[in-house]
Formats: C-alpha cells, sequence, structure tokens
C-alpha cells in the first residue's frame, strides 16, 4: 500500500482541473470494479455525467469526512456545495 500511495497522488493531481466557479464536494470511495456497466446505465441518460476533479484528499477509513474540506476549500474561488455529511456548521 505505501509504495502505491506516492503514484496515485501523482496520477490524481495529474488529472485535477481549475474550478469554474461552482464546486460540488462529496465523500466517495473510489469505484475500481464492474466500469463496464457505466455505459449501459439509464438513469438520468443524458443529463448525468462523469465530473471533473478540481482537489482530492486521501484519508483512512475511520477519518470523519468533514476533516479535510476546509483545507481543500481553502484553493477554491466561487462557490462550494455539498450535503451534509461534507459541510459542518462552522464551514457553512
Amino acid at each position: 500500500m505505501a509504495e502505491t500511495l506516492g503514484p496515485l497522488a501523482a496520477f490524481m493531481h495529474s488529472r485535477c482541473v481549475k474550478s469554474d466557479g461552482i464546486v460540488f464536494v462529496d465523500s466517495t470511495p473510489l469505484c475500481v470494479c464492474e466500469n463496464i456497466r457505466i455505459p449501459r446505465h439509464k438513469t438520468f441518460a443524458g443529463v448525468a455525467g462523469r465530473g471533473e476533479l478540481v482537489s482530492f484528499c486521501l484519508t483512512r477509513g475511520n477519518v470523519d469526512d468533514r476533516k479535510p474540506v476546509p483545507t481543500l476549500a481553502n484553493i477554491l474561488i466561487g462557490k462550494l456545495f455539498g450535503d451534509r455529511g461534507c459541510i459542518s456548521k462552522k464551514l457553512t
């Protein structure tokens, strides 16, 4: 696991784009299986799509989802939207 963390972080940083002013925050596990089914999904066809990364943070499973959000939000310009699982009262 330790050998893969550096290359994974470098790859993820290379995939990040600049913010366009509206950003959504969510804590989502990385999907690593059954990607072949993505084109077959019919729910929200034509509306939903894959998002672009603006920033990311890898944490352990026992870390509160709200803890890294202030650090990630410091580099953003514009509006940040999230559900109650990601946005604390203080961050609101």
